[in-house]
């Protein structure tokens, strides 16, 4: 028979640590709109301060080592954009150059077929369609002329976007400086009541993101490289974008198959005028899914963080509610932390006194 004082006492922690958690949630969620800049810095701090840590090791001043991290990392993104937009501005282009022909495609082949099978009589007027998209488009003058207009009418969106762009590197910088410093303040305001089960749980919690954050990168570099070069080779016009779209999506099970696969048969069919050229697409995917499945994500991330698909899928809406587009990067990893701390509330639930009662 369990002490009624210790009892007592007991319920009184649980419920002030569920008060604050409730506060918490509540201030989250009223600070949702201003907390997007934030939760990206201190993710990126979380994934460069390893670095910045071996750099202080090694005798560089932490400051300083903050300053080549930092600079490291904006020129691999600064590259990355460098590179990748004229490639998709070409995709764009060559894509827009054969919609035309694809026009024809749909209205002398998939329209007869729709019509033979449904008997649906449809006749879109084609001519207009395609000639109102060579004039639109030859009038554009490419993509960034198209997306200018659109940004300059939604004015504060784009102050907005810029302002939070121009506060991740600043929030950044003193996050990785004083990394160590807020570890032990939060550290240090811990009760010493609930410390150790703390300590235990911030741990296994590094362990997982680590684990996640690291290993699901990998996966998306490995399986977009797979699906690029294995489109490629069975010669694919758009190989690069449905590509890399298809690696992207990875870490939403399924979807990056089901999006790139359909992707790629609608490109294979339109570029090959038939099944023989969409049948290696499907190989190719196929043989993608298996990899990923099978062979790298079970190699890279691992079993233990768990989460199932169904979670994902809701972790993805409500972060891109709450966060906007950021919030859908961050869906996954802050997911994998409460997952840690839900199976620790559950297994000190099945060994409380309320459970026994």
């Amino acid at each position: 028979m369990p002490d009624k004082t210790e009892y007592t006492q007991n319920d009184l922690h649980k419920l002030w640590w569920l008060f604050l958690a409730l506060v918490l949630c509540g201030l989250v969620y009223l600070l949702s709109p201003i907390l997007t800049p934030f939760l990206l810095a201190a993710v990126i701090a979380y994934i460069c301060n390893p670095l910045v840590s071996w750099l202080s090791e090694h005798k560089i001043p932490r400051t300083f080592g903050v300053v080549m991290v930092m600079l490291m990392f904006i020129g691999l993104v600064i590259a990355l954009i460098l590179v990748m937009v004229p490639l998709f501005e070409k995709e764009a282009s060559r894509l827009i150059e054969k919609l035309p022909h694809y026009i024809e495609i749909i209205k002398n082949q998939i329209v007869p077929w729709f019509e033979s099978q449904f008997g649906i009589n449809f006749q879109p007027d084609m001519s207009i369609l395609k000639a109102g998209i060579s004039a639109h488009w030859q009038s554009a003058g490419g993509v960034a002329a198209k997306i200018l207009p659109s940004l300059t009418s939604g004015g504060m969106v784009v102050v907005e976007f810029f302002v939070n762009l121009l506060l991740v590197p600043v929030v950044l910088f003193y996050l990785l400086r004083d990394w160590n410093f807020i570890l032990k303040q939060i550290d240090t305001m811990i009760p010493r009541y609930w410390h150790k089960s703390i300590s235990i749980l911030a741990r296994e919690t590094d362990q997982i993101l680590a684990e996640f954050l690291r290993g699901q990168l990998s996966v998306i570099l490995i399986m977009s490289i797979c699906y690029i070069s294995g489109l490629w080779i069975v010669g694919l016009e758009f190989a690069l974008p449905i590509g890399l779209i298809a690696g992207i999506l990875v870490f939403v099970p399924y979807l990056g198959m089901i999006v790139g696969l359909t992707l790629a048969t609608f490109a294979a069919f339109m570029q090959f005028q038939g099944w023989s050229g969409v049948i290696p697409v499907w190989i190719v995917f196929a043989i993608g899914q298996l990899l990923e499945g099978m062979v790298i994500t079970p190699w890279l991330v691992g079993e233990r963080i768990g989460l199932h698909p169904v979670m994902v899928i809701f972790a993805l809406l409500a972060f891109g509610q709450l966060f906007g587009f950021f919030g859908i990067l961050l869906a996954l990893p802050v997911s994998a932390v409460i997952l840690v701390w839900l199976r620790y509330i559950q297994r000190s639930y099945l060994e409380s006194n309320l459970y026994r009662l």
